[in-house]
């Protein structure tokens, strides 16, 4: 674990979650923003991932969760990442597909579980920081990375674990800041960073104030998933949330997500075992510059 955080490639994706947290501070998701023509490549690739979802409905099963047909639906999309990609990106790209492609395949659970979790959705912010790194994206897509890249991504992993009734990976239960998800707490964090209408952020746990912001807000989006999934007490099922509430600003609770982050799923070997490493996210240490 020493090796992977002292590496490039975790120096990389800190990075690259930071710069993008800072990115769309204060933004809400209806912000008018740049959308550059890669942007909306990159959307047209998830929006036919999306509709793939559509030719292979739940098969009838004695399991209640696991969902065989996720299985069908990963293949077809794993058959079909190659084309997908060279059909977004420009042909003098091409060369990088074979190793982005796998990024992107792992992004939306496991196959033989039938799971997903934080290591999943790891892997798609890396397949986002490789688009950066060859030149794909740039600087002045960074709000649209999140705002739209990523919410789609989150809306078709959403619409995964619903359809094929997938376990969480490597669930924490209670004590987890969320089954499934973990950036978009930060990411969603940041946008509400002095938002007067949702502040103080004990406010999120209001449901009149989560249905008439979820749209605006990736946090809220995540608040309004929870309460649409989980029964019960809110500060039963989701204790971590419920504590968080308790902080007295948006910046602060953005700052502890980012330590939490990097402690509780950056430093677990169960998701880092997982994560591949090439030439655009290398495992050689970190350059240390006196």
């Amino acid at each position: 674990m020493t090796i992977w955080e002292k590496s490039e490639a975790y120096m990389e994706y800190t990075g690259f979650v930071a710069t993008l947290n800072e990115s769309i501070k204060g933004k809400p998701l209806t912000v008018d923003c740049k959308v550059s023509d890669n942007v909306k490549k990159i959307i047209n690739m998830l929006d036919k991932i999306d509709r793939i979802i559509d030719e292979f409905p739940p098969v009838e099963q004695p399991q209640r969760f696991g969902n065989a047909a996720f299985r069908e639906w990963f293949e077809n999309v794993k058959t079909n990442s190659t084309q997908l990609l060279q059909e977004a990106l420009q042909p003098e790209l091409h060369l990088a597909i074979p190793e982005i492609k796998v990024y992107l395949q792992e992004s939306f659970g496991n196959a033989t579980r039938i799971d997903y979790g934080t290591g999943h959705e790891m892997a798609f912010v890396m397949f986002l920081c490789c688009l950066y790194k060859i030149g794909f994206l740039q600087l002045e897509d960074n709000v649209a990375t999140v705002l739209i890249i990523f919410n789609k991504y989150l809306n078709i992993a959403r619409r995964l674990q619903k359809t094929y009734r997938m376990e969480p990976a490597g669930s924490h239960g209670v004590w987890s800041l969320d089954d499934y998800q973990f950036i978009p707490f930060i990411w969603g964090s940041s946008q509400l960073i002095d938002q007067p209408k949702i502040y103080p952020p004990a406010k999120f746990l209001d449901d009149e104030i989560v249905d008439k912001y979820a749209n605006e807000y990736m946090f809220l989006s995540c608040i309004k998933y929870i309460k649409e999934v989980k029964k019960g007490p809110f500060a039963e099922h989701s204790n971590q949330l419920w504590s968080i509430s308790a902080v007295g600003s948006w910046m602060k609770i953005n700052q502890g997500l980012i330590k939490m982050y990097k402690k509780e799923v950056l430093a677990k070997f169960p998701v880092i075992q997982h994560v591949l490493f090439g030439s655009l996210l290398p495992i050689r240490r970190f350059p240390i510059i006196d």
